[in-house]
């Protein structure tokens, strides 16, 4: 496969923007912000968040997750407010039903 380029990814971005009807930007580094507050949500180690994201130092990457959980976190994500997708789960016919 070929690599994306820079100018493919934002023009994803500004498409989903304009589909999804969120008003503020979508880029890739906000992309990155919210990528690294939910796994730091989750518990994920820093450690392996700094891998993640390509720093080399982790001091970077305590940067930024300080700046995430600040800023990021503490507001409600626009992607909250879509409609859930439906569960395509099949379910096993019960006993009695045969």
């Amino acid at each position: 496969g070929q690599h994306i380029g820079q100018l493919a990814v934002q023009l994803e971005c500004r498409k989903a923007r304009l589909i999804s009807k969120i008003p503020k930007p979508i880029t890739p580094h906000s992309l990155r912000h919210a990528f690294a507050c939910h796994l730091l949500e989750q518990g994920t180690d820093v450690r392996k968040i700094q891998l993640l994201l390509g720093h080399r130092s982790l001091a970077t990457t305590a940067k930024y997750l300080t700046m995430a959980t600040s800023k990021v976190c503490s507001t409600s994500s626009p992607l909250d407010l879509l409609p859930r997708p439906v569960s395509m789960e099949v379910k096993p016919a019960s006993p009695h039903s045969r």
